[in-house]
């Protein structure tokens, strides 16, 4: 009698812990999706699409405007990082860095990823060509196109130059944040496209430095791989460089932006063309890999913090100042 009422009162444990096993399973499996559209990422592409949106508009613009542009934005985002990540498969198998990612574990299989891709790719771009406007619904559809097609597909294992050209994908939402509110492309988002082209560069290769066996494993031809060290240095110096004449260029070209642009713009880009220097300085001077790890990786934190405080530099100087 004990023993049954042990394995009744086990089953009745079971049977109270299933649903919350099934809602834990669910909630995993709901963040594994999640994962496949790059979140973290993606934070950084709506940050540049609604800075853009308060500019255009000189802080004017309608809250209701703002979240169907970053719903819309988000969701074909989200669709290209997801198809990424379904062609991507075979080499994320053998980067550490990617290897835990959800389609290689498989935890997701990559029929039902291209079927998540589709159908948010096609939301996002239903959102902004009726809540928003067909141009910026238009000028989405070819980033994301381009990323897929030109850079995960053609690029990203062909050339040393992938992240350069590839990087035009990511260049496009302040674009497409301008256009919401415009219905126009001028002169100002073009720039802001060209100061992001030309910061991924930097931002990207200072990842790659220290993740340069997970491509040289996967044979991709990032350029540190392919090139090595030296003459990454050298290029990352140039892109960085070739931001400050580029951002000064939009303040002196943009009525709405005033000194206070142009001098945060100024050290911004100074200090990161100055943290490559040092990059390739060190590296020159001999200096450990240890030391030249810490130092990439302080490139690549650094050029998240510019590119944040560039557009909320804009932000500021066309709502406050």
């Amino acid at each position: 009698m004990a023993s049954e009422h042990g394995v009744q009162s086990g089953d009745a444990n079971v049977a109270i812990l299933e649903p919350r096993l099934s809602r834990a399973g669910i909630s995993e499996t709901v963040l594994d999706y999640v994962s496949l559209t790059k979140p973290k990422v993606m934070v950084l592409l709506l940050i540049t699409t609604v800075c853009p949106m308060i500019l255009a508009s000189a802080g004017q613009v309608s809250v209701t405007l703002v979240l169907w542009t970053l719903i819309g934005g988000g969701l074909i985002s989200g669709s290209a990082s997801a198809i990424n990540c379904v062609w991507d498969q075979d080499i994320d198998r053998l980067m550490l860095r990617t290897q835990n990612r959800p389609i290689p574990s498989d935890r997701i299989t990559p029929v039902s990823a291209v079927v998540f891709a589709l159908v948010i790719g096609m939301l996002g771009l239903g959102i902004l060509g009726l809540m928003v406007n067909p141009l910026a619904a238009t000028i989405a559809l070819c980033g994301h196109l381009f990323y897929v097609f030109v850079y995960s597909m053609w690029l990203k294992r062909s050339t040393p130059q992938n992240i350069v050209i590839g990087g035009a994908a990511g260049a496009v939402p302040p674009m497409v944040g301008w256009v919401a509110v415009t219905a126009d492309l001028t002169l100002t988002p073009w720039l802001l496209f060209l100061v992001i082209f030309l910061w991924t560069p930097p931002h990207f290769w200072a990842l790659a430095l220290n993740k340069n066996e997970d491509y040289r494993r996967a044979k991709v031809p990032m350029l540190p791989v392919v090139a090595g060290e030296n003459p990454t240095h050298l290029q990352m110096l140039c892109y960085a460089v070739s931001l400050v004449p580029v951002s000064l260029l939009l303040v002196l070209s943009d009525p709405r932006l005033g000194l206070f642009s142009f001098v945060c713009m100024s050290l911004l880009g100074v200090t990161f063309a100055y943290k490559t220097y040092q990059l390739r300085a060190i590296a020159l001077a001999g200096a450990n890999s240890a030391d030249k790890e810490k130092k990439a990786w302080d490139v690549f934190g650094f050029s998240l913090i510019y590119l944040a405080l560039f557009f909320v530099c804009l932000v500021i100087d066309a709502t406050v100042i």
